[in-house]
């Protein structure tokens, strides 16, 4: 299976670049992992409501732009499904099964998505209901893209 995941800006956090680091190399085995980031848009200190969404468009373009044509374009968003482990474990075991093997995960920045990021969306994912950071989000992520494949597998993980 390839996987890309399609983010906003470069982790800065010592401890999330490890995390991710430790993550994509254990789905080596299961996948071909690969992160495309794009720059966040730079915005004045207390934007308008105009300036933000003329930002969302910019950044939803060139986000857009990163995901791999055929690609099935998973977005997460505040507004998406939520799902257990099992769950979204289940929905990539069955789009597998309907040879759907290029998956892309798209991860907006700061100020969210834009209409047409989430109008080009095959599915969208919500992890909570909590607020994270973009950044965190990568994080929980490739974790639970790697619990996936264990769950489906049946291979032991925290069980």
């Amino acid at each position: 299976m390839k996987i890309t995941i399609v983010c906003v800006g470069k982790i800065r956090e010592k401890y999330l670049r490890e995390g991710i680091a430790d993550f994509l190399k254990r789905l080596q085995p299961y996948a071909q992992v690969e992160i495309r980031e794009t720059p966040d848009e730079k915005m004045p200190e207390n934007p308008s409501a105009a300036e933000k969404e003329q930002a969302l468009q910019k950044e939803g373009e060139r986000l857009l732009h990163l995901v791999p044509r055929g690609s099935y374009l998973f977005v997460l968003d505040v507004f998406g499904r939520e799902y257990s482990s099992e769950a979204f474990a289940a929905d990539l075991a069955e789009l597998a099964l309907h040879g759907r093997s290029a998956l892309t995960f798209l991860i907006g920045g700061t100020f969210g998505l834009s209409k047409e990021v989430r109008a080009a969306a095959d599915a969208r994912i919500s992890f909570s209901k909590f607020t994270f950071t973009h950044w965190m989000v990568r994080l929980l992520l490739v974790e639970q893209i790697y619990r996936a494949f264990k769950i489906n597998r049946g291979e032991k993980y925290h069980w």
